[in-house]
């Protein structure tokens, strides 16, 4: 065999590609296999980002059904010494069903008539409270508001806290800020007003009446 026809055979055999054919294969094989790996778990990460997105927001919204209050009883208003403004409204509240507790001391209580709208009133916390929460006498002026729990038929005043529990109830007292025109706090007759009490978790209650054409010292609001 002549060297020009060695080095031509030699030089073909560089160009024989069969034996990485194999090595190439496997090689790409393996990094679908890594792309795939790579995708499904992102894919399944989105999924349980997704399924976990999803059981909050139902929880969330099971909390905001439950986590209510509502009233337990009328809505009584009492009236100034002269009987012609409705200077205060006391009201009971209960939980609603699903019984999940409501701290009262976070409780919001908003206030609108024709003439005004506050969208906080003042809570009358201080340091005269008992042991039990029984005592209202905290609201000494108008647009404040107070609660204390009532007792139960074994005398018990709930649980020495301020959370609203499954079968306790609580008293509310609120003193109306003062309408346009009457300094001293108050709702003149035939006039309107919206109570709306915001726990810090929960659907909210809202109450609105009228002021009837005569008030008396204690009235139910219908």
């Amino acid at each position: 065999m002549s060297k020009w026809k060695f080095l031509e055979k030699f030089k073909d055999f560089g160009k024989d590609e069969k034996a990485f054919t194999g090595l190439e294969a496997a090689i790409v094989l393996t990094a679908f296999v890594v792309v795939a790996a790579v995708f499904s778990y992102v894919v399944l990460g989105a999924g349980f980002f997704t399924s976990e997105k999803s059981k909050e927001v139902i929880h969330t919204g099971m909390d905001q059904a439950t986590s209510s209050v509502e009233l337990a009883g009328d809505v009584i208003g009492h009236s100034n010494a002269g009987k012609t403004l409705l200077t205060n409204v006391t009201v009971y509240l209960q939980l609603t069903a699903g019984n999940n507790p409501i701290d009262l001391s976070k409780l919001t209580v908003a206030y609108a008539d024709k003439y005004v709208y506050l969208g906080s009133l003042t809570h009358s916390d201080n340091t005269t409270y008992d042991s039990d929460y029984r005592n209202t006498d905290n609201v000494t002026s108008a647009g404040q508001w107070d609660f204390a729990f009532v007792a139960d038929k074994t005398g018990s005043y709930g649980d020495n806290n301020t959370m609203l529990d499954s079968g306790e109830t609580a008293r509310v007292h609120i003193s109306l800020p003062a309408e346009a025109g009457n300094g001293n706090g108050g709702v003149a007759v035939n006039n309107w007003f919206q109570i709306e009490m915001k726990p810090a978790s929960g659907a909210s209650l809202s109450m609105e009446k009228t002021i009837p054409g005569a008030v008396d010292t204690i009235m139910v609001l219908y």
